[in-house]
């Protein structure tokens, strides 16, 4: 670091090309540091656990314990042999639960169901699901019920057909030595999530929905009654049966005192809180606001509240809530209907836990990677009183602070009259260098997936490894992403393919029009929805210069058919008409392609299977364009292992370095053959 820092922050930088700057932010930190959480918990002693990736060690999923004492080392709890994941409806999170001494888990290679204790040293994981020969059977948003002494999860069943799985919820006795299959609790709808108990066991509150909606379109919040022997009695729709009422509730949750509180979009068209009066059976609003109180359901075990109390005992509930592209910390008083936002560093808050007298946080900001901080708050709860980070995807990350490119929001004109977008801009940064002014530096827009989800202004070295060479980045919320309400979010429904490639061109325009970047080297990347972005793109517009797909969708139609069970529908309401699924895929329209691409795909991704990568390949070779295919054995849909990040990220480099041009990459990276270039 000493080596390329400059001794005096007055000394001349050096004049160099963009792009072709060195910085100390390598591949291998970056990808060594994509570290990610799948859920965190406090047990009833108030010890703090956590899952975690491990890129190094091919993206496995691990259970940790924070250390007994401040400074101590953190401890795995998952045995070497063992990952936390679940793959029901290959969605993340929600693969574990911890009950007093015992932890449930998922474990990734079998699907089945593990109870480990969590106080003995070396612990082996016992199975309570039967063995199936198959991991066709899997479990996830599990939740303990100790009134029967049993596990109460979302079960899919793939071993008749994986495009049309069962899915329940189910109970699993953890009474009894002997395994036995589970006993279906709740069933009839296509889908399940956040089987939720009361605190005394009596009710159980959860959420279905049924094709063609996904959860965030419309959805149904239901809460059964539990008899004497453990059987549902009977069970009442709270909310979403009204088909005149367009909503999608989430994130059920029983206060101590046995409320029922949840989130929905019913009244404001904003993720709201509110909360059921069970002898009226109305709703009532807790709080509104014009801001999002929580995000689509791309996980399971979404948690952006909890109940605290004050001093005085007063029941009040820690919330995270966004606006304008930034997320708060606030405490929300339900009786007096206050909100009260809580100062903290984070830009970026996703899940909330509450611990003994302390918060758990989720969070990260522009300088700040994916962390969990605790939080303390003084006795009213109306300020944070100590702040400190618990756990974080890359503690080394504070060393290249000066090389940090701060995100500027902007907001840009659509090609719609009267209708904006929002995208997060990353000037290049770096300490040692500048360019001459003169010239603009090449852009590379990224187009985030989903397409419903949302890209945010945090710490990410993927974005840091390029804009401290002297690249631009613009991270772009194009209409259809989540953030911004639901009549934002809608903007995508039916217009797949044209709002947000018509947004994301908007976006380069306008940055070209400020001045901030040269209109000449503009290039585009994104990954599964945000690939089929880039890919349209190139096809049916003449705005990017060169583009990278990593595990794109090429074909609507081929999509769709094969298309696993969760969004085997999304495309429907994403798209459309059955014409407009020829008409969307760029596989259709090679012909209108006209710059370089390269394609990054993994061989067990069963979202966007590898053909779709292949096939467009084929394609762009013979018709001549500058093209490349990378693909990874071991990878399904989205990278884990430390060297397909590390490769993926130096050869996307170096092809649109190659592509764009007018410098020469300073790292030393071999680049992979480009057909019809090399």
């Amino acid at each position: 670091m000493s080596s390329t820092t400059p001794e005096n922050s007055n000394d001349a930088k050096i004049i160099a090309p963009y792009g072709s700057w060195k910085s100390p932010i390598t591949s291998d930190l970056v990808s060594g540091s994509d570290k990610f959480l799948f859920g965190i918990s406090v047990d009833c002693f108030g010890h703090l656990f956590w899952v975690e990736s491990r890129p190094n060690e091919s993206g496995r999923l691990v259970l940790v314990k924070q250390g007994e004492k401040e400074g101590d080392k953190p401890i795995d709890i998952t045995p070497k042999e063992f990952c936390v994941r679940s793959v029901t409806h290959q969605l993340q999170g929600g693969a574990f639960c911890i009950s007093g001494d015992t932890l449930f888990f998922s474990n990734y290679k079998d699907q089945r169901l593990y109870r480990q204790s969590i106080s003995s040293k070396d612990s082996t994981p016992v199975p309570i699901t039967p063995d199936h020969g198959t991991p066709l059977v899997s479990y996830a948003d599990g939740v303990f019920d100790s009134r029967f002494n049993r596990y109460i999860a979302v079960q899919e069943d793939c071993r008749e057909s994986s495009m049309n799985s069962i899915t329940t919820i189910v109970s699993i006795n953890v009474d009894n030595e002997s395994i036995q299959e589970p006993e279906a609790l709740v069933a009839g709808s296509d889908f399940y999530a956040f089987p939720r108990m009361d605190p005394k066991g009596e009710r159980m509150a959860w959420i279905q929905w049924n094709h063609p909606d996904m959860p965030w379109d419309r959805s149904e919040l239901w809460v059964g009654y539990i008899g004497d022997e453990g059987e549902m009695q009977k069970r009442i729709c709270v909310v979403g049966g009204d088909q005149m009422v367009v909503e999608s509730p989430t994130q059920p949750k029983w206060s101590p005192q046995g409320e029922l509180f949840f989130i929905s979009d019913r009244e404001t068209g904003f993720w709201n809180l509110y909360k059921w009066a069970e002898s009226t059976n109305l709703v009532v609003p807790v709080f509104q606001l014009d801001a999002e109180f929580a995000r689509p359901m791309w996980n399971f075990g979404m948690n952006s509240y909890d109940f605290i109390e004050d001093k005085d005992q007063k029941s009040l509930i820690a919330c995270s809530y966004s606006q304008n592209g930034k997320s708060y910390l606030g405490i929300l008083d339900p009786v007096q209907c206050t909100l009260s936002p809580i100062d903290l560093p984070f830009t970026e808050i996703s899940t909330i836990t509450s611990g003994i007298h302390c918060l758990y946080i989720e969070g990260a900001s522009a300088v700040d990677p994916l962390s969990i901080s605790k939080v303390t708050l003084d006795y009213q709860k109306s300020k944070a009183v100590d702040f400190r980070i618990t756990w974080s995807s890359s503690r080394i990350c504070s060393a290249y602070k000066s090389y940090f490119s701060m995100p500027e929001l902007i907001e840009f004109p659509t090609s719609v009259p009267g209708l904006s977008a929002y995208a997060y801009f990353y000037p290049p940064s770096n300490p040692i260098y500048q360019a001459n002014p003169e010239e603009k530096p090449p852009l590379l827009l990224k187009s985030h997936g989903g397409p419903t989800l949302e890209t945010r202004a945090i710490l990410n070295l993927g974005v840091q490894y390029w804009t401290s060479r002297g690249w631009a980045i613009v991270d772009v919320n194009y209409g259809g992403s989540s953030g911004y309400g639901r009549r934002y979010r809608e903007r995508i429904l039916g217009q797949w393919g044209i709002v947000d490639v018509n947004d994301c061109c908007s976006c380069a325009k306008f940055l070209v029009d400020s001045g901030k970047v040269d209109g000449e080297r503009l290039c585009i990347t994104g990954e599964s929805a945000g690939g089929y972005t880039t890919l349209a793109a190139l096809a049916f517009t003449e705005t990017f210069k060169a583009g990278a797909s990593l595990f794109g969708i090429a074909d609507l139609n081929l999509l769709k058919e094969e298309m696993h069970k969760f969004e085997s529908h999304y495309t429907d309401n994403l798209v459309g008409s059955g014409s407009a699924y020829f008409e969307r895929s760029p596989i259709n329209f090679v012909d209108q392609f006209s710059c370089p691409v390269i394609l990054f795909q993994g061989l067990e991704d069963e979202v966007v299977p590898p053909d779709q990568a292949r096939r467009i390949y084929t394609a762009l070779t013979e018709k001549g364009l500058p093209v490349a295919l990378v693909e990874y054995q071991g990878e399904g849909h989205g990278f884990r292992k430390a060297e397909t990040i590390k490769f993926t990220l130096e050869q996307q480099m170096v092809f649109l370095a190659r592509m764009v041009g007018h410098f020469d990459v300073a790292d030393e990276i071999t680049p992979i053959r480009i057909d019809n270039f090399d």
